[in-house]
């Protein structure tokens, strides 16, 4: 069975975690990350996440088999910052991975310290909230060129197949400044272009996707883009797949447009 892959908005720090204060803002994102395992019908082997809160030299590959927590946020109560999701790691997938990408001439190394950040422990504990399923956490690499990240994706393309889940952790608009109903409008415009253009013939969608800088209010949604490179590692690797949206909104934190995307 060959699993679909998904870019997940995983929304703002440790939300999971304080549904009792934010539950009205995150309601329809849990519930959309809640429905990923009746979506899938089987448990996966593991689960590799691209995430967007971790940039490298070269592409780097969380590799213990325990990973600790970072707490990579500021501001939050106090009992966010114990929070623990215990989901092991795997070494072996890790290595896997790197040997898949170095086969495919892109640079990849093991890290056996880092620990999960919120932009997986987040989108992760409501999917499997008992941290039972493992976890290797893949970096983007420095420079954040979309050809790269596409390219990459291609590559992990097989793990489908072996029962991992690939799921990219980002956000379709990030823009701390303006994450309020002040980016409401340029939130909307990118969002519009970004629905349409995974929504094209698969090959058009990478085209425009590697294009993104040109989309409306492109900068204003994402004054740097690590949040959107997640989506080209997951449709790199479910590239002749048809996307769909298994989460949107339109009025989030204040009238924002936030996406979604499941590829296959």
């Amino acid at each position: 069975m060959k699993l679909p892959t998904y870019f997940l908005s995983h929304g703002g720090g440790p939300w999971p975690f304080m549904m009792d204060q934010v539950g009205h803002l995150y309601g329809k994102l849990d519930a959309s990350l809640r429905d990923i395992p009746r979506q899938l019908g089987v448990t996966p082997k593991a689960v590799l996440v691209i995430t967007a809160h971790w940039e490298g030299r070269d592409f780097t590959l969380s590799a213990s088999a325990k990973p600790p927590m970072i707490y990579d946020y500021g501001g939050f109560p106090p009992h966010t910052y114990e929070v623990q999701y215990p989901a092991p790691g795997s070494p072996e997938l890790a290595a896997q991975v790197q040997q898949l990408l170095e086969a495919g001439g892109h640079r990849a190394v093991l890290d056996t310290q880092r620990g999960f950040d919120h932009g997986t422990f987040s989108a992760m504990y409501p999917v499997y909230p008992k941290a039972d399923v493992p976890i290797v956490q893949l970096s983007l690499k420095y420079g954040l060129d979309p050809q790269t990240h596409l390219e990459v994706g291609r590559l992990l393309a097989p793990l489908r197949e072996q029962g991992v889940l690939i799921i990219g952790s980002g956000l379709s608009f990030h823009n701390l400044r303006a994450f309020n109903a002040a980016g409401a409008a340029a939130s909307h415009a990118f969002d519009d272009w970004l629905r349409a253009t995974m929504a094209l013939p698969t090959e058009q969608r990478s085209a425009q996707l590697k294009q993104w800088e040109s989309a409306p209010a492109a900068r204003m949604a994402h004054p740097r883009e690590e949040h959107l490179l997640p989506l080209m590692v997951v449709t790199g690797a479910a590239e002749d797949e048809a996307a769909s949206v298994p989460y949107h909104e339109d009025a989030f934190m204040g009238g924002l447009a936030v996406t979604s995307f499941r590829l296959g």
